[in-house]
């Protein structure tokens, strides 16, 4: 179960349960809309947007269904209902983009920093860097010598790099590269941005592109397995 912040204000708590009550009564377009007012008054939690892709794939849009999954998992990583939720949606999506990992490297990390937010591997990077600083002066400080804390030095060292840098990579793989769903019933892909390119194939929504770049009111993109092309800004949203 996910649950919601209680840090929320009253009115988004509100909404939030109305939007409970309407989509248990199988109202999913209603319950779309109070959720949506929980984030039009600026809050964001896991749990309005894993509602919320519950609302949509109930109410058959794939596309935002998926997106809405994504942005709960980035905030809350780790819950099984999300990862599970997020799984069997994505079994929907019309076209299946298969294929070989290019970079094994990457993919280790991605699977090691995956259950993790941005906000705790930030928070243990922060201490083991307090730490590391700790270490320092009472080594050079205070004189101390000590062969437990030399080893205690370079292990604070060591752990900080590694967990520093898994940091910066779970940052660029979330918020520098830019991800998106498609959400367009009809999204296709071309060869180049306008509408007299050649079409490339057919996309289908809930698939999940990296965006490389924009020209006029399209965006190149590249799909899971490598394939690339063009397609219309308003075919997709941004994770």
């Amino acid at each position: 179960m996910v649950q919601f912040s209680a840090f929320a204000s009253q009115s988004a708590i509100e909404d939030f349960e109305k939007g409970n009550s309407l989509y248990k009564e199988k109202k999913y377009e209603q319950a779309i809309q109070s959720y949506m007012k929980v984030i039009e008054s600026g809050f964001e939690s896991d749990a309005i947007y894993f509602n919320l892709g519950n609302g949509y794939f109930k109410n058959g849009d794939l596309g935002h269904a998926i997106l809405y999954y994504l942005k709960a998992k980035r905030l809350m990583p780790s819950n099984e209902n999300i990862d599970h939720n997020l799984n069997f949606a994505q079994q929907f999506t019309s076209v299946q983009m298969e294929g070989i990992e290019l970079n094994p490297v990457g993919a280790l990390l991605d699977n090691f920093v995956a259950s993790y937010t941005l906000n705790l591997l930030g928070w243990v990077s922060s201490f083991m860097f307090i730490l590391f600083i700790t270490m320092l002066i009472l080594k050079y400080g205070l004189v101390m010598i000590n062969p437990v804390l030399n080893v205690l030095t370079i292990l604070s060292l060591s752990v900080f790099i590694v967990v520093a840098s898994l940091t910066t990579y779970k940052y660029q793989a979330e918020y520098v590269i830019r991800r998106a769903v498609i959400i367009s019933e009809e999204s296709t892909i071309l060869t180049g941005p306008s509408e007299q390119s050649d079409r490339e194939f057919e996309g289908s929504p809930g698939l999940v592109v990296e965006i490389l770049s924009e020209s006029g009111e399209y965006v190149n993109v590249i799909f899971s397995n490598k394939r690339r092309g063009w397609i219309a800004k308003n075919a997709l949203e941004e994770i």
